[in-house]
């Protein structure tokens, strides 16, 4: 299976950058005012090399208008092999994968970064706090030639942001994070992004959110945020209580589209369906990021993205033939990594939310745990499994697209905080 590149939207443009106010406060001796032009220049170089880019990423495949989340053991490249095969144009995004996990793996990459071609379009998600380990990861992710790298700036795990010190905490340090995105970019010849919540704990107001997108846009080449809707709370709650205690703030993103009209931004967090990311799309959103719906019902989202967001013809395969391609796939990579690893159980995890709210569902679940102690390949293992499936669930083809919250976006215009005025304070550089 091949994928084709479109340019069906040209709506979503290349970027465009914020430039840099003068600083007023301040005097400042004649060689800090040299020094600070020639790292502006650079900043400006960096900016317009990102815009080309970004320019030959639209024009090899449609833009981002929906998008799979990057979920920590989830995302791997056995879920992006089943998402491919049910959308050709959805973009796809890895787990997160920390600079210095790539680093150390110099010799073992391919276990990590290594995908098949027809994963395009794919963005590498990064994490990290150490500068030259960022460098040194990018550099490394080039041979591999994923169509952007995106930094995690969301992430609320203990693991990450309380042990790891990066992650959401980065939020707090936005200086550094537009150093770590000019880094990105000077080592990469694919755009960057940011994937970053609305706040962290009490720092949570509008204004510092507008903060954190302006230093970093202005420090970097960056020109796409996606942003979570939710705060993070760092302090005593779980990774999920964190995608569901702190209330989704929507007017949050929707007055960044007001207040940074030369940014591109994507919508993510409580977004469940197609027709949801369609009413995102038609309340102003430059794109929609899904995460768990995609993963737990697959079929039921992921299989709408391609006709509904993209207005491409329908592909008219039926869930038996999606398996029977994802079989190939799988009985090819078993073991292929060592010691046993992927085993059955690996690569048939994305397989188990395949019939979701269907005739048989809990029986295939069943049958599933009982062949994982018996099959050794992907093809015994459905030769058990799949009898729990009735044939009319396995011959049908994508039905009608499930319905949304139609009222997801509809007040959102009138509770937009007030807007953000750029506060004229000096962008110190390192």
């Amino acid at each position: 299976m091949k994928f084709s590149g479109y340019t069906l939207i040209s709506s979503f443009t290349p970027f465009h950058c914020i430039p840099l106010k003068k600083p007023r406060r301040l005097p400042l001796d004649i060689n800090f005012k040299t020094a600070s032009k020639i790292r502006r220049l650079s900043t400006y170089n960096q900016k317009q090399q990102n815009h080309c880019k970004a320019e030959m990423v639209v024009a090899k495949y449609p833009p981002p208008l929906f998008s799979v989340a990057p979920m920590m053991e989830w995302t791997d490249v056995h879920y992006r092999t089943l998402a491919r095969l049910i959308s050709k144009h959805a973009w796809l995004y890895t787990e997160m994968l920390a600079a210095e996990t790539i680093v150390y793996q110099e010799a073992n990459l391919d276990r990590f970064l290594a995908f098949p071609p027809e994963q395009h379009p794919i963005v590498l998600q990064i994490g990290g706090n150490n500068l030259d380990n960022i460098a040194k990861a990018t550099k490394l992710a080039n041979a591999y030639n994923y169509d952007e790298i995106n930094f995690n700036c969301g992430c609320p795990s203990p693991r990450v942001a309380g042990h790891g010190c990066f992650g959401v905490r980065l939020m707090l340090d936005p200086k550094f994070v537009g150093e770590a995105m000019s880094v990105i970019a000077a080592n990469t010849d694919v755009p960057v992004s940011v994937k970053c919540r609305i706040g962290v704990d009490d720092h949570d107001s509008y204004n510092e959110l507008c903060d954190f997108i302006y230093k970093v846009s202005a420090l970097s080449p960056t020109r796409h945020f996606i942003i979570h809707s939710r705060k993070a709370l760092l302090n005593g709650i779980s990774p999920a209580d964190n995608r569901k205690i702190p209330p989704l703030k929507y007017e949050y993103y929707f007055a960044l589209l007001r207040d940074f009209p030369d940014l591109k931004f994507t919508i993510n967090g409580g977004i469940n369906c197609v027709d949801e990311a369609n009413a995102a799309l038609k309340a102003g959103a430059h794109g929609v990021m899904v995460g768990r719906a995609a993963y737990h019902n697959p079929w039921n989202v992921l299989g709408h993205v391609d006709t509904a967001i993209y207005g491409a013809p329908a592909s008219g395969l039926t869930r038996r033939q999606i398996l029977e391609k994802y079989q190939v796939y799988g009985d090819a990579i078993l073991g292929t990594y060592g010691n046993d690893r992927p085993n059955v159980r690996d690569v048939i995890k994305p397989i188990l939310g395949f019939f979701y709210f269907e005739p048989g569902n809990s029986l295939w679940k069943r049958k599933a745990d009982a062949a994982f102690l018996r099959c050794k390949t992907v093809k015994s293992f459905f030769e058990e499994a799949l009898v729990a499936i009735p044939d009319r669930v396995l011959d049908s083809t994508i039905t009608e697209a499930p319905m949304g919250r139609e009222d997801l976006f509809a007040n959102v215009e009138g509770i937009l905080p007030p807007p953000y005025e750029t506060r004229e304070e000096e962008l110190v550089y390192a």
